[in-house]
């Protein structure tokens, strides 16, 4: 016999105690997976979302109490007295949308660019408002900052939310292990931070079409985003050792990643959870990426989609 068969024949099978800890350490690990993912996703809804409703004073006021009455405390109205207001306030990414009620046609203005999800209520609203009993005209809906073609719904930058995270992970894990010297391992992270924004933007802009913009300001964001998760964790690892790379490691994938608000938007997680998103780097990344891959001075016009049916805004 072997000595590594006689060494296998020594060892005594584990002890049944241990066999209930690990399977309960899983049961739980498990538990708080399917919490951190599926909770944000289930309770998401349309709260205090940013948009601007623009026309004469007295027909906003109108139109306010009709969107609390079908999305209560939904929006976050800010009151512009025109057009070009209230798409400046869309460029700048200071509202996510806007009901125009200032010329003869009342319109709901989108950009699917900034968040498909709220996009969709909208033109939700613009439908509704448009089948409400009442004189008036049909509510058109335009969308401002579209998608690129090759991906209109977006589906890009979502999906590649977690493989950015999970590369600032495996950055911190082998440059912790691997290299030595905290001047080298910054230098080590920086250097893969620019040279992965390099390849993740490429791959979105010019293979799936996801991205629009200016590809060295996209390669930017993402660099950026890995670079901020790989340093949180090595500080967090040279400070706390082992238990420093969990507790980095685990605020990157149970908090970033699923309050990160990249596949809606950070206002529609539930309560406080979309802000703290936007504090940590897979959610302030995400909204970076967003505003370096929409073009809106460039994007070509769509013409207004008009309902088929339906009366007109009250």
């Amino acid at each position: 016999m072997s000595a590594r068969a006689a060494a296998a024949a020594d060892v005594s099978p584990s002890p049944w105690p241990s066999v209930v800890r690990a399977v309960a350490l899983l049961t739980v690990t498990i538990s708080l997976l399917l919490i951190a993912f599926a909770w944000p996703s289930v309770r998401s809804s349309v709260h205090d979302v940013p948009i601007a409703v623009a026309g004469p004073a007295a027909t906003v006021k109108r139109i306010t109490p009709v969107l609390d009455q079908r999305l209560p405390n939904g929006f976050k109205v800010t009151e512009v007295a025109d057009t070009a207001a209230a798409e400046q306030l869309i460029r700048d990414r200071k509202v996510y949308g806007a009901i125009d009620l200032s010329s003869g046609t009342p319109q709901v203005i989108t950009a699917s660019a900034g968040s498909t999800a709220v996009a969709q209520t909208l033109n939700t609203i613009a439908t509704g408002l448009s089948q409400a009993p009442g004189p008036g005209t049909v509510v058109a809906a335009r969308d401002l900052v579209p998608l690129p073609a090759a991906d209109p719904r977006g589906a890009g930058p979502a999906a590649g939310a977690l493989p950015l995270v999970m590369g600032g992970l495996l950055a911190a894990l082998l440059l912790t292990r691997l290299v030595h010297g905290s001047v080298h391992r910054v230098t080590g992270a920086l250097s893969f931070a620019l040279t992965g924004g390099l390849a993740a933007a490429a791959i979105l802009q010019f293979w799936l079409g996801s991205l629009d913009g200016s590809h060295w300001a996209d390669s930017g964001a993402v660099a950026l985003t890995i670079a901020a998760t790989s340093l949180t964790i090595m500080g967090l690892e040279s400070l706390l050792g082992y238990a420093g790379f969990g507790l980095g490691t685990a605020t990157m994938m149970l908090k970033g990643n699923p309050l990160s608000g990249t596949a809606t938007a950070p206002e529609m997680l539930p309560g406080w959870s979309g802000t703290l998103g936007q504090l940590l780097p897979p959610g302030a990344g995400g909204r970076l990426l967003r505003s370096t891959a929409s073009s809106p001075a460039t994007a070509p016009p769509r013409r207004p989609q008009t309902p088929q049916h339906g009366r007109p805004c009250p």
